[in-house]
């Protein structure tokens, strides 16, 4: 009886903690079906529910729709993503299984980039793609991805791969397998949990990335949906049910991502450097 109790204690207070978790979202739930003067009551679910805010928050700029707006996002993350896996794997199957000098030395730079702030690189950037003339373009957005995708990346990916046991390195070289080889048949395919957790984490995090957006981003032609949002808040007459309706529909990309590529994501997490 003592062991049922304790059972129904901890789905109750999971219950109630989930509860406490999720009530952010399902007040922006609620609260973007609301009217303006409706988002300072105490309740929920709005009395007659403002379905028109998702429409007239879809085609919210004249010329251009959120669809226009979620496909310049998309086009972006695509960049972004495929740069960063690949040119990350690339870098990490160097660092753990080639040997060149100073390895040791190179990999322990690369490790302490990760402590440098990121505003530092901030303006050097901007005025070496300024004078590129790459401003207001993906461009600056898109390329420093292709250049290793980033240290924590190339960390988690160096793990993963040391796990790996080097027998099926000198079994493919015995078969007369290359150096490039060995990266596409063998390795390559062997990290795609951790690949995909990479993916993962470049999407999201590029996708929130409305800093960089609007350092770069100045044509409404090339606004991504960060950049879209904003311009609500542009207008003297700020309708609030209407962009709570699109910022809800901004992060359903993410969700849905994450879910289907969630038995992966957890693998790649769960087994980067444990395997012996």
């Amino acid at each position: 009886m003592s062991r049922l109790r304790a059972k129904s204690f901890d789905h109750v207070f999971l219950a109630v903690f989930s509860f406490i978790m999720i009530y952010p979202v399902i007040w922006w739930v609620g609260a973007s079906l609301k009217k303006t003067s409706e988002l300072r009551l105490p309740t929920i679910w709005p009395s007659i529910p403002m379905w028109e805010n998702y429409s007239k928050g879809w085609h919210f700029s004249g010329d251009y729709t959120f669809a226009h707006f979620f496909g310049n996002t998309l086009l972006m993350e695509l960049g972004n993503v495929a740069g960063g896996v690949l040119t990350a794997a690339i870098v990490a199957y160097g660092f753990g299984r080639l040997y060149f000098g100073l390895k040791g030395f190179w990999f322990s730079i690369l490790l302490l980039t990760m402590m440098l702030p990121g505003q530092v690189t901030v303006v050097p950037q901007y005025i070496l793609f300024n004078k590129l003339g790459m401003v207001d373009s993906y461009v600056p957005l898109v390329l420093p991805h292709f250049f290793g995708g980033g240290a924590f990346f190339i960390f988690l990916l160096v793990q993963f791969i040391r796990g790996i046991p080097r027998d099926l390195d000198e079994a493919a070289k015995i078969d007369g397998a290359s150096v490039y080889g060995i990266f596409l048949r063998i390795i390559f395919p062997l990290i795609k949990p951790a690949l995909v957790t990479v993916g993962i984490f470049t999407f999201i995090w590029s996708w929130d990335d409305f800093f960089a957006q609007v350092l770069y981003l100045s044509s409404v032609e090339k606004f991504t949906v960060g950049l879209a949002l904003r311009m609500f808040i542009d207008q003297f007459d700020i309708q609030w049910g209407q962009l709570l309706a699109m910022s809800l529909l901004s992060i359903m990309p993410s969700v849905v991502i994450f879910f289907l590529a969630q038995k992966h994501f957890v693998e790649g997490i769960a087994t980067t450097g444990l395997k012996g």
